[in-house]
């Protein structure tokens, strides 16, 4: 069965949807995105990844084509009309069509898109054993902050991963951390955890923001600062976080093992943390 997607006031089977050729997004990347999960048919944090949706949209001057409950209804239609408890919701807005400038069009509609597919997280392997992860060059533009569509650096960088049998990589710009193709990284030294600080060089992460509310809750001590690349090489563990792999050890870094080389006693309290935030956060939105 075809899943079911929205387009421009519309629910319709995916192979059926339409776009023009002239829409910016198609010829610019000019456009955002948000990614949403959703457990056991009810998004988590919505109204967080909604509020970065509108910081990306004023940061690249878009209109937000929806009201905050007309988001709400769509996400809640979307995950009903399609298959499944745990969800992956996409959703992207861009400047719409209008003939090919550069400049902004002054009349352009907002094009708007959301579909929805299973939510993939980390499998018992990966908990147990960890990723391997392997350094390269943040060559992307200067503002990360955005969640653009434009993501061709991204998709490079997740490539050199894959094609070093990796499951991320871990980027660095300058000398230091910055975070992953798709994902947030941290990192663990002497007990204290590592945290790049929020900038327009790094996606202000949902989970990363999670996990920052139970390092507090939990007492454990967070160091939110730039960490260089030596503290990154020498870390006990590193973590990657994202709103699918949700929180994830990295095993190994260009071959070398992190720490012992299996995921860490600090992490496998966070993982346990976060599982039973999430529980808590489904139930009571039940």
């Amino acid at each position: 069965m075809s899943e079911i997607v929205y387009l421009n006031g519309e629910f319709m089977p995916a192979d059926e949807a339409r776009i023009p050729v002239l829409d910016r997004g198609f010829i610019f990347g000019d456009g955002v995105y948000e990614v949403i999960p959703v457990y056991s048919q009810r998004p988590f944090r919505l109204v967080e990844h909604f509020q970065r949706l509108q910081r990306s949209l004023d940061a690249v001057r878009i209109a937000n084509p929806l009201s905050g409950p007309e988001w709400v209804r769509l996400i809640e239609e979307i995950v009903a009309r399609n298959p499944g408890e745990d969800q992956s919701v996409y959703l992207q807005v861009t400047r719409g069509v209008a003939k090919r400038d550069h400049a902004f069009p002054k009349d352009a509609k907002q094009t708007v898109f959301v579909m929805s597919g299973p939510l993939s997280t980390p499998g018992p392997d990966k908990i147990e054993h960890g990723v391997a992860a392997v350094t390269t060059t943040d060559y992307r533009w200067l503002r990360c902050d955005v969640k653009s569509v434009s993501l061709l650096a991204n998709c490079l960088l997740r490539q050199h991963a894959v094609d070093a049998g990796a499951e991320e990589v871990v980027m660095l710009r300058d000398g230091y951390l910055s975070e992953g193709s798709s994902s947030n990284v941290f990192a663990v030294r002497n007990g204290v955890l590592l945290a790049p600080p929020k900038n327009h060089l790094v996606l202000p992460g949902i989970t990363y923001d999670v996990i920052l509310e139970l390092a507090a809750a939990t007492r454990l001590p967070v160091e939110v600062r730039e960490i260089p690349e030596a503290e990154v090489r020498g870390a006990d563990e590193l973590w990657l976080t994202s709103s699918t792999k949700e929180v994830l050890a990295i095993a190994t870094l260009d071959g070398k093992p992190v720490g012992s080389g299996r995921p860490g006693e600090v992490f496998r309290m966070m993982h346990g943390e976060f599982q039973i935030f999430k529980r808590k956060v489904m139930r009571a939105a039940a």
